[in-house]
């Protein structure tokens, strides 16, 4: 009897081991993904964060005109419109004023007057000082209406522009009556230097200071990064929306940022302290954890701790050793085939 038992128990545990032996392996790390796998070192780096603030493109002030009426009058003709780009001397609007049309016919009295006391002077009738005080009269009103603009006759005269650059504001048009010193009618501005005026929020003064590096974006380029530094920083919030401003001046290289474009103020601070860190690409996250793929030739899944984030970087407070070396091409599909064995 017991001679049967020993012999069941016998085949028992061959049957075992026959049906282990026949289950299948589970599948190695394919070949094709190994060739395919780029890793990268852990590095440690000096801790930097990141603070965005919002901000819009302005036309340097230094660079920029506004022109007024000296006179009041009407519009006669506009010659450009918004955006355009104009020369210096170009004629920009022609005005018509009764106050012109007055010192106009001063100076045709001036003229005439000057001439006679010259044909006098010449046949000895007119003393030289006599007509040193009529050219005088006659150059002083033609300066009077050189102020103006330039003199067309018949009570109209044109402003022209001083400067060579983009119209980027315009105001009234043909018909329209301006007033003498009241509101600008245009303004030029050379555009090849513009400002950027970002928005500090009382949350994120300490972190802002003048002769810091920062970078801009814009929706308009999604993918280029304007480098520039901060210049200098208001001492007073602004009443409405409660920021101090910060300028930064740029180089406006191919004219791409524009007057009122809003943009991205991206400002990086550094620590003392030392982390380690990865490409962010290298970081995968799984039912709520974070892990990557370690190794060269032998590969393993660790978990790690992320502590920040910056410009593609990930700061790692746990899990890894500046040296180690992580996968940062395929890294899904090694850490996808070593959890399922």
């Amino acid at each position: 009897m017991k001679n049967i038992a020993y012999l069941g128990f016998l085949l028992l545990f061959a049957c075992g081991n026959n049906k282990q032996e026949n289950q299948p392996a589970k599948a190695a790390i394919s070949d094709e993904f190994l060739k395919e796998a780029v890793t990268a070192k852990v590095e440690s780096k000096l801790l930097q964060k990141e603070f965005t603030l919002t901000g819009k493109v302005v036309a340097d002030p230094d660079k920029t005109i506004s022109y007024s009426s000296l006179v009041s009058g009407v519009i006669v003709k506009s010659y450009f419109s918004l955006g355009d780009r104009v020369s210096k001397g170009q004629t920009m609007i022609d005005i018509r004023s009764a106050e012109l049309s007055n010192l106009q016919s001063e100076l045709t009295i001036a003229q005439r007057n000057l001439q006679s006391v010259q044909a006098l002077f010449e046949s000895g009738m007119a003393t030289e000082r006599e007509v040193v005080e009529a050219r005088s009269i006659y150059e002083k009103l033609q300066a009077d209406l050189a102020l103006y603009g330039e003199n067309k006759g018949n009570g109209v005269f044109s402003i022209i522009s001083h400067i060579s650059g983009y119209v980027i504001e315009k105001y009234g048009s043909a018909g329209s009556t301006v007033s003498a010193g009241g509101e600008s009618l245009f303004s030029i501005a050379d555009l090849s230097t513009v400002w950027v005026i970002a928005n500090i929020y009382a949350g994120n003064l300490q972190f802002v200071h003048d002769g810091q590096n920062v970078e801009i974006t814009s929706t308009a380029y999604p993918k280029e990064v304007f480098e520039g530094k901060i210049n200098f920083i208001s001492q007073v919030f602004d009443p409405d929306d409660k920021t101090l401003k910060a300028r930064i001046v740029l180089p406006n290289t191919g004219l791409k940022l524009k007057p009122e474009m809003s943009v991205v103020v991206n400002l990086l601070n550094k620590s003392n302290a030392e982390m380690a860190t990865v490409p962010s690409n290298a970081v995968i996250f799984d039912n709520n954890r974070y892990f990557v793929v370690v190794g060269s030739k032998n590969f393993e899944i660790r978990e790690i701790v992320p502590f920040d984030q910056n410009n593609g970087i990930t700061y790692i407070s746990e899990g890894l050793k500046p040296g180690e070396e992580v996968v940062i091409k395929n890294q899904l599909l090694i850490y996808n085939e070593l959890k399922a064995k």
